[in-house]
């Protein structure tokens, strides 16, 4: 499917500041990428049912660059705790995949945009609200940490993010330095991704009214735009994660998920 110039301007732009945001935040820019996806799909003569499955799945797809490509930055500065990501990956890998195979085909998009904006506003005013951690808190053992990936994983196949706005927050939580959570988030992304990717394509082959070039629910086209844009940015944000102050880098994270909270929360209910 040849897209239309415009078209791709617009997906070239909104795939550079996903990935630098990726880089930044450890979201995988999937916050961001899914609203502007939906409203992209809608303009397609999409189904608005149909658009937010799609930008969901699509989101999630890159994900898979993106991650990648920040985490090799984030690596590179010793900020990945490798030991969290092993515990956490296989707990993840099995949530994803019961989100994206199962629970995903069988819910309505409206109410995937109205969990979508109530979970992440959520996530964000806990951000906001920077309450400190008990000092002797730690990260769970092996058995709490797989559990805990089961619900990044399945969260973030409801909703098409790496699941950075759930694990920064716990990891922070846990006293894991806010930097540390970032780069973690990034290297969760790709297991994250690789799961729900899996299911939506798998989910999505017998849905009618999927526009050409889709796998499932990916929209193809879009995703090999965006994710060519995105990983030439993310590592340019996985540097500036670690130049910007704690409070700040915090701030800047819940103010986006506010935004954009707020947007799918309006499309899930007007298409009630």
């Amino acid at each position: 499917m040849m897209l239309e110039p415009l078209l791709v301007v617009e997906l070239a732009i909104l795939g550079l500041g996903t990935g630098f945001l990726a880089g930044l935040l450890g979201i995988g820019g999937g916050m961001l990428l899914v609203p502007f996806m939906t409203y992209i799909l809608g303009h397609q003569q999409v189904p608005p049912d149909l658009a937010v499955k799609m930008a969901i799945a699509t989101s999630m797809a890159t994900i898979m660059f993106t991650s990648v490509s920040s985490v090799r930055a984030h690596h590179k500065r010793g900020a990945v705790r490798w030991d969290i990501v092993r515990r956490l990956a296989p707990g993840i890998v099995i949530g994803g995949l019961v989100a994206s195979l199962g629970v995903f085909a069988l819910l309505k998009g409206a109410f995937l945009a109205i969990f979508f904006g109530l979970f992440v506003s959520f996530s964000a005013f806990q951000m906001f609200r920077d309450k400190k951690p008990a000092p002797s808190r730690q990260m769970p053992g092996t058995s709490g940490q797989l559990a805990a990936g089961g619900v990044i994983g399945f969260l973030s196949g409801l909703v098409g993010a790496g699941g950075g706005f759930v694990s920064v927050p716990f990891m922070t939580w846990c006293n894991v330095a806010i930097h540390n959570a970032v780069a973690t988030s990034a290297a969760l992304g790709f297991p994250i991704a690789l799961a729900n990717v899996v299911g939506y394509a798998v989910g999505g082959q017998s849905v009618a009214g999927l526009p050409s070039g889709s796998l499932g629910y990916i929209w193809l086209p879009a995703l090999a735009v965006i994710a060519t844009c995105s990983v030439l940015t993310a590592p340019l944000g996985a540097r500036a994660a670690h130049q910007l102050p704690v409070k700040q880098l915090k701030r800047v994270f819940a103010s986006l998920l506010l935004m954009l909270a707020a947007y799918m929360l309006w499309k899930g209910v007007a298409a009630f």
